[in-house]
């Protein structure tokens, strides 16, 4: 595993700045990934699944340390509004989620006063104690294999709007195959018919 120091220049280079959040999701990734003994997630990447819940620069940062994507399936994104990720050995079945404790940003803003909030943050987060900064918690994560990284599986095409559906994510209503959008899941609304 890299330094500190070289991850977060890695993802000042990868997010296109640093920020607290960056601190934080290095930090926090580098915690999960020696908590399962994963010394090389890059080397090791087909061993790992990482879970985070939150689209803030957190995530950039815990996907660049753990070598996770989304497009490599290994990347899940839970809209759960949390700094917190969970990690997943393939090899094993340990997971580690892992959040930021709430009084965190309390006790940076005491460490650095005399910098403004953010830089305050940033070298706060840089020195504080795991245990301070983290709380970690063993979990046990149900990984279909449809989910897995390089699952292939068949392609079902939706009845009604005759779209490609991959990984089982099919929908049958009143005997009819639909993707999720035309069983009325979309999340967007067609501006014509």
């Amino acid at each position: 595993m890299k330094t500190l120091d070289e991850y977060l220049a890695d993802a000042a280079q990868a997010h296109g700045h640093i920020c607290a959040g960056q601190v934080l999701g290095v930090r926090l990734a580098m915690l999960g990934l020696r908590e399962l003994g994963i010394e090389d997630p890059i080397r090791e990447r087909k061993r790992l699944v990482t879970y985070v819940e939150i689209d803030r620069c957190m995530t950039d940062a815990v996907a660049l340390v753990t070598g996770c994507r989304l497009g490599k399936r290994a990347l899940k994104f839970f809209d759960w509004g949390k700094v917190a990720a969970t990690f997943v050995d393939l090899q094993t079945g340990r997971a580690m989620r892992i959040v930021v404790r709430e009084e965190s940003k309390k006790r940076a803003s005491e460490m650095f006063p005399a910098l403004d909030k953010e830089h305050g943050q940033q070298q706060a987060y840089r020195v504080i104690a795991d245990d301070e900064l983290f709380e970690k918690q063993p979990v046990r994560v149900e990984i279909h294999a449809e989910d897995l990284p390089g699952y292939k599986g068949p392609r079902i095409v939706c009845d009604r709007c005759g779209e490609g559906i991959n990984f089982k994510r099919e929908v049958v209503s009143n005997g009819r195959t639909l993707c999720r959008a035309c069983a009325g899941q979309s999340y967007y609304r067609p501006l014509t018919d």
